[in-house]
């Protein structure tokens, strides 16, 4: 039974997918755009989405949770606190995923996931 087990799996262990979805976020935060499988673009929104929502209010315990959330990088935090200033009116709804054409080889559905 799948009884309080919520989110995709995407084949992977339990850390695997905590590392895959820390490193599509950072990937995220640094271009401000990026295309990957429909599935992952609809998995990691809701992260990036309270991500920012966290990083408005820029005090040193935000930073310190960002940091635990995303890992060690100094450039991803600072870029999510200068991207949360262009959201400072805004109350939420800070990407949209597009999707794309399914790929040919395999018949994966594609998206281009990136802030408003």
């Amino acid at each position: 039974m799948r009884h309080h087990k919520k989110g995709r799996a995407f084949a992977r262990e339990d850390n695997q997918r905590k590392a895959l979805l820390r490193s599509l976020s950072r990937t995220l935060i640094l271009r401000q755009r990026m295309e990957t499988s429909l599935a992952k673009a609809k998995e990691i929104r809701p992260i990036i989405e309270k991500l920012i929502t966290k990083a408005k209010s820029d005090t040193l315990a935000t930073r310190r949770l960002l940091q635990s959330r995303l890992g060690s990088n100094d450039s991803s935090i600072s870029k999510l606190f200068e991207t949360a200033k262009r959201f400072e009116k805004r109350n939420g709804g800070y990407t949209r995923i597009i999707k794309l054409p399914i790929r040919k080889s395999d018949s994966s559905e594609r998206a281009v996931i990136e802030f408003v």
